[in-house]
């Protein structure tokens, strides 16, 4: 089992940049996929980023893809995501979560994910 626990989300002005922590609890956090997802107002949760458990491959959704860069150190038990040139639009709740398994392909699927950490807000106002 997992605890998950991010941090950094805040109020930023468009085009600006945050950097999301989620730091993992447990001594197996290498065998964990990890993924990044987010929810705004209204809106039904949805995929950001994601990374497999060596970090040798990465995935986003085609809204963040240039902009967001999802990396791993997996001596720290953490995984962070790079938000460049936000927008408005990326508005939301972030949530890490985490699936135990060396896959050798990316997981983007919410479904799949066992594990979530409380979320942190990040707000872009333009």
């Amino acid at each position: 089992q997992v605890q998950l626990v991010e941090s950094g989300g805040d109020l930023v002005q468009a085009g600006g940049s945050l950097r999301l922590s989620c730091a993992a609890s447990g001594r197996t956090f290498s065998s964990y996929a990890m993924g990044w997802f987010r929810q705004a107002p209204g809106k039904e949760r949805e995929f950001v980023a994601a990374i497999t458990w060596s970090g040798g491959s990465t995935a986003y959704a085609d809204s963040v893809k240039g902009r967001f860069t999802i990396s791993r150190d997996n001596a720290r038990n953490t995984v962070y995501l790079q938000m460049n040139n936000l927008k408005p639009e990326d508005t939301a709740v972030y949530y890490c979560a985490a699936n135990f398994g060396r896959y050798p392909s990316v997981v983007t699927d919410s479904k799949l994910y066992a594990y979530w950490g409380q979320g942190t807000q990040v707000t872009v106002s333009s």
